[in-house]
């Protein structure tokens, strides 16, 4: 299964002219395609990006094991202005989990809630705004995002970013912990790098 994975490599499709972004999963040690992610944002707000950018308006990412055409898990990122939420559900709608982006923060970053809104995990970006560590209340680490190198050409000319998400052998061990770490990879994306 998808989400019982450990890491996974986080692949943004480079495309010219797009008003949605398409995000291709893969396993780190074989490089075999396991999943997809997709914007699926409602008509209007699809559109809207023509006249509007994009962060300001909701979305809805959702993830699709490979071969499935029913989402295993959704992003709802609602309007934004100076914060950002971004919902975390299950494959039948169930909430497990929110992020809600930093105020003021050098390289970015997120506070995790639970299904019921209790903090149980901050998301902290380096000061260039390319690493992130996924840390639980007491600050031990839960997992990474990590951006790798694509190439000048590609970094210079294109906002398709590719990063790597890892799992520490302890979050593991807790419930939808990989589910909140793969969404946590693409909600950085969602929310700090499609600013530009």
């Amino acid at each position: 299964m998808l989400l019982n994975r450990r890491s996974f490599i986080v692949k943004e499709q480079v495309s010219l002219l797009k008003l949605t972004d398409t995000y291709d999963l893969f396993d780190p040690e074989t490089q075999q395609p396991i999943g997809v992610a997709r914007d699926e944002p409602a008509s209007w707000a699809k559109y809207g990006r023509l006249l509007v950018k994009k962060h300001f308006l909701p979305t809805v990412i959702n993830v699709y094991e490979a071969g499935s055409t029913r989402p295993v898990l959704s992003l709802k990122k609602g309007p934004a202005i100076l914060r950002t939420t971004v919902e975390v559900c299950d494959a039948n709608g169930a909430v497990i989990g929110r992020f809600t982006s930093k105020l003021f923060s050098l390289g970015g970053g997120f506070y995790a809630h639970d299904a019921i809104g209790q903090q149980v995990a901050e998301i902290k970006g380096d000061w260039k705004g390319w690493n992130f560590r996924f840390l639980d209340s007491l600050g031990a680490e839960l997992g990474t995002v990590t951006k790798k190198w694509a190439g000048l050409g590609k970094e210079l000319f294109t906002t398709a970013d590719t990063y790597v998400i890892a799992l520490s052998d302890r979050a593991g061990q807790v419930p939808n912990q990989s589910a909140l770490l793969l969404a946590a990879g693409l909600a950085i994306d969602i929310v700090f790098k499609e600013r530009s």
